[in-house]
């Protein structure tokens, strides 16, 4: 009986474990999250203090294996990601909303962006 107490706590913490959360901003009483388009969460929270656009490398489709040269410029254009930084003010963490292919990717907060 013992065992299969530990083997059920065990599944109930693993599977608890590989949740994912997804991260949120609240900007004026609404919230942008991921999956929000680059005009939404522009409506929902402004001008973002800083924005910054970076070229992502393109991978094969279900693989960690990178698209070599000279492929990957002649005929696999590269990811377009662009990160906004928002200041939330005195006592709040920065949030950096990061978009691929105009959608938000993800939401990061820290005290200094990275």
């Amino acid at each position: 009986m013992n065992a299969l107490l530990r083997v059920c706590l065990a599944a109930t913490v693993a599977a608890h474990a590989t949740t994912a959360h997804a991260e949120s901003l609240r900007c004026s009483g609404m919230s942008a999250t991921e999956g929000d388009s680059r005009l939404s969460v522009l409506y929902k929270c402004g001008q973002p203090l800083l924005a910054d656009n970076l070229c992502a490398t393109v991978y094969y489709a279900q693989t960690l294996n990178t698209v070599p040269e000279p492929f990957a410029s002649l005929y696999v254009p590269c990811q377009q990601i662009e990160e906004w930084l928002y200041d939330r003010g005195p006592g709040n963490l920065m949030a950096v909303v990061r978009f691929r292919s105009g959608v938000v990717q993800s939401i990061r907060y820290g005290r200094v962006p990275q």
